[in-house]
């Protein structure tokens, strides 16, 4: 099983939107994946940096899980996950990325 974990930092404003709204809008893109993409066994989305206290910069979260290294290079080049990266790439200043096999 593959963990993929990704930490985002958005911009205080961005697309007509402040960072509150641009992260609510990241969770509801990237949660209407779920079932859509079937090399994603799990796919988590948690919002709001005061739950964050090892990373307080970090405004978005994504825990999503892989059975194989294939499967996640699958995902991360499926057409509806590049609409939402088209997204994500507008409202974020910095992205930090893990992943592990467990």
């Amino acid at each position: 099983m593959i963990k993929h974990i990704v930490m985002w930092t958005l911009k205080d404003q961005a697309e007509g939107r402040d960072k509150a709204a641009n992260a609510a809008e990241m969770q509801s893109r990237l949660l209407a994946l779920k079932g859509k993409l079937p090399q994603a066994v799990e796919l988590e989305v948690a919002v709001g940096g005061e739950i964050f206290a090892a990373v307080p910069e970090t405004d978005v979260v994504l825990s999503s899980s892989f059975r194989t290294k294939e499967d996640l290079q699958t995902y991360a080049v499926h057409p509806l996950h590049l609409e939402v990266v088209e997204f994500i790439k507008k409202v974020v200043s910095e992205r930090r990325v893990v992943d592990y096999e467990v």
